[in-house]
């Protein structure tokens, strides 16, 4: 796949995701080998809301993660740029708000709420498929309340060299192919396995976030940099 492959425009990705929704959760469980419970896990303890607190979770897909921010009795709107993943999570809850789960179809380039809505803001594995990712930064931080707080928990590089170089490969060479057991669409996994290879390291990412105007941003390594953890601040 080359980088011009990449360069897919926001309806594209939309599609894309749309086309893959119905059996995404299971696809990413399989190829993660479970890991992904374990980030989620994460995720919600870092993001801690609790009652009373609205939170943002973007980039929600199903909401398979919204719901988990829910359990100390915070309020959670699921935004995703894909009306079938919002489709398939809202049918499998019974309807588009229940749980303390709503879902709106929205734009991380121009979210549909007004400024200093959230408490909190979240975004997993989906920061890498926008276009602009420090306009979605400032996005986020436009609708954060002052003293709200960013997470976001994306795939990254893991600092030892030879076993991030072997973990590459299992990315460009196996994940389609174990995707192709469950979907048809393994071009989807393939753009996948790229858009992570172009992410850029823990830190550089954490240079992007700050300079989108958050700050105390700090970040922790997940399964050994597989995955990091980001967090941010809105002080003003």
């Amino acid at each position: 796949m080359t980088h011009a492959e990449l360069d897919k425009s926001p309806t594209d990705v939309a599609a894309m995701f749309d086309d893959i929704a119905g059996r995404y959760d299971l696809v990413n469980d399989v190829l993660s080998l479970g890991q992904d419970r374990l980030w989620r896990r994460a995720t919600v303890g870092a993001v801690d809301a609790f009652s009373g607190e609205l939170v943002l979770d973007l980039a929600a897909g199903t909401g398979t993660s919204s719901e988990s921010f829910t359990g100390k009795g915070a309020r959670v709107i699921a935004c995703d740029f894909s009306q079938g993943m919002l489709r398939v999570g809202a049918e499998r809850r019974g309807g588009a708000s229940r749980r303390g789960v709503t879902f709106v179809a929205g734009d991380a380039l121009a979210l549909p709420f007004a400024d200093e809505t959230f408490d909190a803001v979240t975004i997993s594995f989906g920061l890498r498929n926008v276009q602009d990712v420090e306009q979605a930064l400032g996005e986020l931080r436009r609708v954060t309340k002052i003293g709200g707080r960013l997470v976001i928990c994306e795939f990254s590089h893991i600092p030892v060299g030879v076993i991030d170089t072997l973990y590459r490969g299992y990315l460009m060479a196996a994940l389609p192919k174990i995707a192709r057991v469950f979907t048809d669409n393994t071009g989807a996994y393939e753009y996948l396995s790229e858009s992570i290879m172009d992410w850029p390291d823990q830190a550089a990412l954490a240079a992007t976030i700050q300079s989108a105007g958050w700050s105390q941003v700090a970040w922790r390594n997940l399964s050994m940099g597989v995955v990091a953890l980001h967090r941010g601040h809105r002080r003003a």
